[in-house]
């Protein structure tokens, strides 16, 4: 795995070896980006479920000012702090070891505003509906903010109040829907 695109670009990235996460493949994080637009001029991006980094690091190689990458695993949160340091510019990231519904509740309490959301949370968990809804209950998200939400085939999003879906990739196995906040 690798950054594909930006001032980061080709740097591989280390992973987990774990069962319990899932890195999004290169091919589909380059689908995803391909679809928002490539290179962006600011923001701030939020990977609730980091797993490697690699989406939110991603972000940042291409534009956005910083991230905040969010994992339960403590073995996660080093392989995201590792390959952070590959950036050489670990001030732009804030690597946070906790829960995703405490983490958000953190970032209401503390008034940080996303841009651009990665949610990809294990499938046997999925929690991503629930998620977006409290994203706007906390007001965590800036005016056309972007959630993208990766899920496997079978998995199916109904449609989330408060949010307008404005693409929906179908990749292999594993579905990409990007939605707009409204």
């Amino acid at each position: 795995m690798r950054i594909i695109s930006g001032k980061y670009a080709k740097r591989n990235l280390y992973t987990l070896k774990s069962n319990s996460t899932r890195p999004t493949s290169d091919k589909v994080k380059e689908s995803v980006f391909n679809s928002l637009g490539q290179f962006f001029d600011g923001g701030r991006v939020l990977d609730l479920y980091a797993g490697s980094g690699a989406l939110g690091i991603e972000a940042v190689s291409r534009g956005y000012d910083e991230a905040y990458l969010v994992d339960i695993n403590s073995q996660a949160c080093n392989i995201i702090r590792k390959n952070v340091a590959l950036t050489k510019e670990e001030q732009l990231f804030t690597v946070i070891r906790n829960s995703d519904f405490k983490a958000l509740k953190i970032f209401e309490n503390k008034n940080v505003k996303f841009d651009l959301v990665f949610l990809d949370p294990p499938y046997a968990k999925e929690k991503i509906v629930k998620v977006m809804e409290t994203l706007l209950k906390y007001n965590l998200l800036n005016e056309k903010a972007l959630v993208v939400a990766e899920t496997d085939e079978h998995t199916d999003l109904p449609e989330v109040q408060g949010f307008t879906l404005i693409k929906d990739h179908h990749l292999g196995r594993t579905k990409v829907k990007v939605y707009e906040r409204q």
